[in-house]
């Protein structure tokens, strides 16, 4: 099967090798050539242009810095869309805008060409070693036939939904990666100006029940499955327990922003009689605000745990 891999850096350079080493007949276009010269030692050759690329092979993938890019690459005119065949498929790797990737599956499909999402997750390190998850959104026949492809450059391969659905779970994934990232900080910050040391106080916070579970397996219960009674912990208990960690961070002088609204929020759940709810039922605030429904059976919560283990 022939292949074209366009974009070749940090990312996109270790997914386009492992692919020359999964024995596909590989072909990689770059902005920097130089970036290729490891692919051509394991097999791959040099295109000259995304045109070649295009008109060369049954499937191309891209690995780009966002939108912008993969918007020029696709319309342009010496790019993917005036240029490759109907039935070809092209699975676009980047992190995109959800907006972005519906509309070019539209443009795609008129002319008989296959557009999926394909985010990745995992970083270098993942991209590298093949231990990296792909977020895979379009058509469900196309994703089988291509399988193959996939699990070659990653180890978790996801079937999300149609068109874009890949790219969604990838947003969700970085902004909740970086969102936790950043309450951790903000009471990691507390705990060393209220005199703990810092290696002591993350040593020993990993190991606490947050830190011993994946923050997401914590959400298939309550949140998932809308069942805040009868409570493992209830509410108004976690509201006193963060209404001192505020307290603490003011006495101390240490913003906490994230804590704040936390606590504002619980504070208004207490306030609607959800007192001996479960700690986690403020977060049915969210799904009001948000307009949606989420309430999902145990048995499918357990089956998607004993899969993934």
């Amino acid at each position: 099967m022939k292949i074209g891999f366009i974009g070749i850096g940090t990312m996109g350079g270790h997914m386009a090798y492992n692919l020359c080493k999964a024995e596909f007949e590989v072909s990689v276009n770059d902005l920097n050539k130089d970036l290729s010269k490891r692919h051509i030692e394991v097999g791959a050759t040099w295109a000259d242009s995304v045109k070649t690329i295009a008109q060369n092979n049954e499937v191309i993938m891209t690995s780009l810095p966002g939108p912008k890019e993969v918007q020029d690459v696709a319309l342009r005119a010496d790019g993917l869309l005036a240029n490759m065949k109907p039935g070809t498929v092209w699975f676009d790797l980047s992190t995109n805008s959800v907006t972005v990737v519906r509309a070019l599956h539209a443009k795609f499909k008129e002319k008989g060409i296959h557009m999926l999402d394909a985010p990745v997750s995992g970083g270098p390190k993942g991209a590298k070693s093949g231990k990296m998850a792909l977020l895979v959104g379009g058509d469900k026949a196309v994703f089988d036939k291509y399988r193959k492809v996939l699990d070659a450059i990653g180890d978790q391969i996801f079937y999300i939904g149609n068109s874009g659905d890949g790219t969604v779970a990838k947003l969700v994934h970085n902004a909740a990666g970086y969102a936790v990232q950043a309450a951790i900080a903000e009471l990691m910050t507390m705990g060393v100006k209220a005199g703990v040391d810092p290696v002591q106080l993350w040593a020993a916070i990993r190991q606490c029940s947050l830190g011993r579970q994946r923050t997401f397996d914590r959400m298939g219960n309550q949140f998932m499955q809308h069942t805040f009674d009868p409570p493992d912990f209830a509410l108004k208990l976690a509201h006193k327990d963060v209404t001192l960690a505020t307290e603490l961070a003011r006495e101390i002088g240490v913003p906490m922003k994230i804590a704040a609204l936390t606590h504002a929020e619980m504070t208004e759940a207490l306030n609607r009689g959800w007192g001996n709810l479960d700690s986690r039922s403020f977060l049915m605030l969210q799904k009001e605000r948000a307009g949606v429904e989420i309430k999902v059976p145990a048995a499918e919560i357990q089956k998607v745990l004993d899969r993934d283990g």
